[in-house]
């Protein structure tokens, strides 16, 4: 099992930058792909960025293209979302999550698919 503590949420004005991490405990740490989820209020758990094992592959929601870096340090047992221009719509407490993976490319875009969850980051972004 991996635990997941996710930090670096702040109140935030419209346009400025943002880096989250999730630190995980235990040494398997390399064997899990990581996601960032953020819920706002009243909406779903929606995806916002992925990583695969190796850090090779990534992927993100469309609304954050561009906008967002997902990262990771397989050393330290961090990973990271930079986050760049942020709007008041990018409000919401931002999960990382954590599932196991076979394969070292492989990226997951559903809540289903993760097993492990962080208690959650509060991003405010004011207008």
């Amino acid at each position: 099992q991996v635990q997941l503590v996710e930090s670096g949420g702040r109140l935030v004005q419209a346009g400025g930058s943002l880096r989250l991490s999730c630190a995980a405990s235990g040494r398997a740490f390399s064997s899990v792909a990581m996601g960032w989820f953020r819920q706002a209020p009243g909406k779903e758990r929606e995806f916002v960025a992925a990583i695969s094992m190796s850090g090779e592959s990534t992927t993100y929601a469309d609304s954050v293209k561009g906008r967002l870096t997902i990262s990771r340090d397989n050393a330290k047992n961090e990973v990271y979302l930079q986050m760049y221009g942020l709007e008041p719509d990018d409000t919401a407490v931002y999960y990382c999550a954590a599932t196991w993976s076979a394969s070292w490319s492989t990226v997951y875009v559903n809540s289903w698919e993760y097993g492990m969850w962080g208690q959650g980051t509060q991003v405010t972004v004011s207008s």
